[in-house]
């Protein structure tokens, strides 16, 4: 669930000035009429008319305002209105991302307080009709990411969609909760932006030629777990889209409550100063962003859940489990899945450390994750099974971990419960050669946390360099299938299409659609990664 195990850290502070002036473009008969194909370059929105920029085949608008910028009186506050602008604004360049640091010597810090943007990409090609319309979230922990990471013009280009990337806020401007903060949204600020973003396309896609009665939701990890909360939560999101995209979290994670999110809260505050109950909200709202940020970074290097969704408030009134069990969520068709070796990754990380994984310590640190079942775990994951100890190790995390969000028997979970209520389509991708998402670490990695990205997204490197090698032949090929099978869902609800192996609906066999170059095809997805067994050892978190 959004790199739930991943090392946290950020920064932040800038302007808290609405729109700027500089931002804006005079307007004139020329620029109106100036268009390629069906898509205009000046649009007319709700709030003002935009300014885009011609790509390769699309026309892109970037950094358009969906709320008030979250600064003042109104950080820690739900979205506010963004206030219309005159003349036309430029929107031909990417906005900042929101407050945050680097991780993992990959995504750029950013100071920024003023982050409420999105970005829209159109195919400039003819089209009969309004075209349906993905709106994506990206990843990053819930403390990291932006949408400069993702270049949505290739997916709106082959997958003939309009396609919108949306910032939202992170770590603990976007998801942290207090005492001092209004209860209705109480730690979720960042989905509350989410939902701000989701009402603009609402209101304003028709304009850039999209159909706002055929909107999908799509994210990865932090952004797919964001896409659970909105799925679970209809009383706050229904009607607001139609199809649903999860890649790399599983739904029935066991979220904490607003008051356990709250001890966060409370602990961010007492690390910046911010202990008096009575001023404890105008303290925390006149701290720099980045001392808050700074403080975020000591409190969740103890508790990797910091910053993870919290339920219990009116943002998401319940746990997933429990929505998807009694059928009390957006229902709406879903694509579900993620990669065969997820927390490899994260064991990656730790080697690339310095960590020591060795036949020495690997049943004490299987223990540590598994306690009493640590004999049966052992006996289906022996060391000399895998080419290395930290493989084996990975490869028992991304079967099932407890208490984690990012593994496949959490993820078939999340299938089975769904697909009670509404068509469930389950996908593994299994790309073993993908390429690296981090530096080698000197072990065997295979298909990891976000390894499918640059099929979706080419260049994809977690920078805004976007410099992610080419794909081979074979992993050009699948990235084709793969974004045949996409947009077919963003088009009809059903991934399906010429040429395509069948792609069945998720049933209780259990079967997914391994994604694998040269040998797309359905398997048996919980056998594969020892599910039943799983299931007889961590009954409360995977009962079916």
């Amino acid at each position: 669930m959004g790199r739930f195990t991943a090392r946290r850290v950020w920064s932040g502070l800038r302007r808290s000035s609405t729109v700027c002036a500089a931002f804006l473009l005079a307007h004139t008969p020329a620029q109106a009429t100036d268009t390629v194909g069906e898509a205009p370059l000046v649009v007319q929105t709700a709030e003002g008319k935009v300014h885009g920029v011609a790509g390769q085949g699309v026309h892109e608008y970037k950094g358009i305002p969906f709320a008030a910028p979250p600064v003042g009186e109104l950080r820690f506050d739900p979205p506010a209105p963004v206030q219309p602008w005159q003349g036309v604004l430029d929107a031909t360049t990417m906005r900042d991302a929101c407050p945050q640091a680097r991780r993992f010597n990959l995504t750029e810090e950013s100071n920024v307080e003023d982050c409420l943007h999105l970005n829209v990409a159109v195919p400039t090609t003819p089209r009969t009709g309004a075209r349906p319309v993905l709106v994506w979230l990206y990843g990053g922990a819930f403390v990291g990411g932006s949408t400069r990471l993702y270049p949505i013009d290739f997916l709106a280009r082959e997958g003939d969609m309009v396609v919108v990337s949306v910032n939202y806020r992170l770590g603990p401007l976007g998801f942290m909760a207090h005492p001092a903060f209004g209860a209705e949204a109480n730690g979720g600020y960042a989905l509350e932006d989410q939902r701000a973003a989701l009402r603009w396309v609402q209101r304003n896609i028709a304009d850039f030629g999209g159909d706002p009665g055929n909107v999908t939701i799509g994210g990865v990890s932090a952004g797919a777990a964001s896409v659970c909360m909105h799925l679970i939560s209809p009383e706050r999101t229904s009607g607001l889209f139609h199809k649903a995209i999860i890649q790399s979290a599983g739904c029935t994670f066991n979220m904490r409550s607003v008051d356990d999110g709250m001890k966060t809260g409370l602990a961010v505050a007492q690390d910046v100063g911010c202990n008096d109950p009575k001023t404890a909200l105008k303290c925390l709202r006149g701290t720099p962003v980045k001392k808050l940020v700074d403080a975020g970074t000591v409190v969740a290097a103890a508790d990797y859940l910091a910053f993870a969704p919290i339920y219990g408030n009116d943002t998401v009134p319940r746990q997933g489990a429990d929505a998807l069990a009694s059928g009390n969520f957006v229902r709406v068709p879903i694509l579900n899945g993620g990669a065969s070796n997820e927390m490899r990754l994260y064991v990656g990380y730790e080697v690339e450390a310095g960590a020591r994984i060795t036949r020495d310590n690997y049943q004490d640190r299987l223990r540590a994750l598994y306690g009493d079942n640590v004999d049966a775990v052992l006996a289906a994951y022996p060391a000399e099974r895998y080419s290395s100890v930290p493989t084996a190790l990975g490869s028992a995390m991304s079967d099932f971990m407890p208490g984690g969000g990012l593994n496949s028997c959490l993820f078939l979970r999340t299938a089975w419960l769904a697909s009670r209520w509404v068509p469930v389509y389950q996908y593994e991708f299994a790309d073993d050669a993908a390429p690296p998402v981090m530096d080698d670490p000197g072990i065997e990695l295979g298909a990891v946390h976000t390894s499918e990205m640059p099929y979706q997204f080419p260049g994809f490197s977690n920078t805004s360099v976007l410099d992610g090698p080419p794909l081979a032949a074979p992993q050009q090929a699948l990235s084709r299938q793969m974004v045949a099978y996409w947009s077919s869902f963003v088009h009809t609800g059903r991934p399906a299409g010429a040429g395509l192996p069948e792609w069945k609906t998720f049933d209780p066999s259990r079967q997914a659609l391994r994604l694998k170059p040269g040998a797309v095809g359905m398997f048996d997805a919980a056998a594969a990664h020892q599910c039943p067994m799983w299931e007889r050892l961590y009954p409360q978190e995977l009962s079916r």
